[in-house]
């Protein structure tokens, strides 16, 4: 359970945080989902490229430039 909640709060600032970079509005739901899926995509991308982030800069800015990558491709599509 408590698993859970961490993996919610990181992925509501990772969120906020892709949402700042990218001039993206949202509330917290949508800050949630996208810090979520953003930690899905950041987690493949920076595997695949073989790069590592240590520490707890790396579990913020891996899923917030997830979620950057996510909001840049659903601009492309839904423009």
């Amino acid at each position: 359970m408590k698993e859970y909640i961490i993996a919610i709060v990181i992925g509501a600032i990772a969120g906020w945080l892709a949402g700042l970079l990218m001039g993206s509005r949202g509330g917290l739901i949508r800050n949630i989902i996208l810090g979520l899926v953003g930690s899905v995509v950041g987690q493949f991308v920076f595997s695949a490229l073989g790069v590592s982030i240590p520490g707890w800069l790396g579990v913020i800015l891996v899923p917030a430039i997830g979620a950057c990558l996510v909001i840049f491709v659903a601009r492309l599509f839904f423009k």
